[in-house]
């Protein structure tokens, strides 16, 4: 445990963010395996309509620094080819 009061202060403020990025990313990848399922089953339409809501949760993430943003342009591309493909 930390002697000075600044770092008590940094960890307590670290635990903190690290609970926000943890629910965040969790959001993240719940969106996303809702989006994988519906193209899995085969569903376009609900996958249509998923797809805005999960690249949104991407771009969220990538703005708050949880992900990295080429980390999150892969994700993005990835999506839209397993949706093109699915339509096609």
């Amino acid at each position: 445990m930390p002697n000075i009061k600044s770092a008590e202060k940094r960890v307590l403020v670290t635990e903190k963010k690290t609970l926000e990025n943890k629910a965040i990313k969790s959001a993240l990848k719940t969106q996303i395996k809702k989006f994988l399922a519906a193209v899995a089953a085969g569903d376009k339409e609900q996958a249509a309509a998923l797809y805005p809501a999960t690249v949104s949760a991407i771009d969220s993430a990538a703005s708050k620094g949880i992900l990295h943003k080429n980390n999150a342009a892969n994700k993005k591309a990835k999506l839209a080819k397993k949706l093109a493909a699915l339509n096609a």
